[in-house]
C-alpha cells in the first residue's frame, strides 16, 4: 500500500514539476517575444538614422557647392572693386587736367 500511497504523490510531484517547466517555457516565451520587438524596433530606428544621415550628407553637398559659388561670386566681386577704384583714381585724374585746362 505504501507505493500505492507514494503513487499518487509521485505523480503530483511530477505534475506539479511539468507545470513549473511549462510556466518557464512559456515565460522564456513570452521574453523571446519581446526581444524580437524590441530588435524590430532598433532595425526601425537604424533604418529611420540612415535615412536621416542620407538627406543630412545631401544637405552638407549642397552646402559646399553653395560655398564654392559664393567664393567664386567673391573673387569676381572683389575685381569689380578694384577696377571701380582704378576708375575712380583715374576720374579724379581727368577732372584735374580739365580744371588745368579750364583755369
Amino acid at each position: 500500500m505504501a507505493s500505492a500511497e507514494s503513487q499518487p504523490r509521485f505523480g503530483q510531484s511530477v505534475k506539479g514539476l511539468l507545470s513549473d517547466k511549462v510556466g518557464s517555457c512559456s515565460g522564456d516565451a513570452i521574453a523571446l517575444t519581446r526581444q524580437v520587438l524590441k530588435g524590430s524596433r532598433s532595425q526601425e530606428l537604424l533604418g529611420q538614422a540612415a535615412r536621416n544621415m542620407v538627406i543630412q550628407e545631401d544637405a552638407i553637398l549642397h552646402s559646399e557647392d553653395s560655398l564654392r559659388k559664393m567664393s567664386i561670386i567673391t573673387t569676381h566681386l572683389q575685381y569689380q572693386q578694384e577696377a571701380i577704384q582704378k576708375n575712380v583714381e583715374h576720374s579724379k585724374n581727368l577732372q584735374d587736367q580739365l580744371r588745368h585746362l579750364l583755369k
